[in-house]
């Protein structure tokens, strides 16, 4: 059962209720979906992890996703991965639920949805500065903004707002053309062909969903590494005035 029609761009404009400015439409339908199937495969999994040799196949994949995601996070921030882990696992894992699911006969991605993608990008937008903040201050943060000069501050916050918009924009527009394509191929040829295009689907939103924690990963590093970089200036300082003293 298809609950968009072709016409319809996002699964926003699919509105099963609405009252005054409370709406209940695909996207969040299907988003609830998503999380209930995060929360209850996750208890699944880890209610009888174990240390034995022997593990369960669930518990040896959970593993290695988890293993996966925290060396991409040290390799991308030198910094340790705990930190960061819960955040950018968190939404790795969304998105590419959310895009695994499109096989399922009737779902919609909730990333199709732009209130989907730029809610996203706004988490990032505020972790940014938290990361930021409580790794070096608010001074020392606030800081870089008007580095390295004052004039460059406009274009600094602009930098970070237009950053954030490339990043809703981006995973949006991947899922949205990807499941349109798709859809209307299936009204025109519906046999091998676009059932190749939905594997390809399937591809680019895996893709998509590992770029999005990427950037994420990476926007946050470079607002936590500068004061790392400061106290190795600062040591390599006090290393030559040691040695002329």
């Amino acid at each position: 059962m298809n609950f968009m029609d072709i016409k319809q761009i996002t699964p926003d404009q699919v509105i099963f209720f609405q009252f005054h400015f409370i709406t209940l439409n695909l996207t969040i339908v299907f988003t609830w979906a998503v999380m209930a199937v995060l929360v209850i495969g996750s208890w699944l999994i880890t209610r009888q992890l174990s240390t034995d040799r022997q593990i369960s196949a669930w518990q040896n994949i959970l593993e290695m996703l988890v293993t996966g995601i925290q060396d991409q996070i040290s390799e991308i921030s030198r910094q340790k991965a705990a930190r960061y882990m819960p955040f950018i696992g968190t939404l790795f894992i969304f998105i590419a639920f959310c895009n695994l699911l499109t096989v399922v006969p009737g779902y919609e991605s909730p990333t199709a949805s732009l209130s989907t993608t730029a809610a996203l990008a706004i988490c990032v937008f505020i972790s940014v500065p938290l990361f930021g903040i409580a790794q070096k201050g608010l001074g020392n943060y606030l800081k870089q903004y008007i580095q390295p000069t004052v004039f460059m501050l406009p274009f600094n916050i602009m930098g970070e707002l237009s950053r954030t918009l490339a990043l809703a924009v981006r995973l949006f527009g991947n899922i949205m053309s990807g499941s349109k394509i798709v859809a209307i191929l299936l009204a025109i040829i519906p046999f091998v062909f676009p059932v190749i295009l939905q594997l390809l689907g399937l591809l680019t939103g895996m893709i998509q969903a590992y770029i999005f924690a990427v950037l994420a990963m990476v926007y946050i590093a470079s607002a936590t590494q500068v004061q790392d970089q400061n106290q190795t200036d600062r040591k390599k300082n006090n290393t030559r005035s040691s040695r002329n003293n």
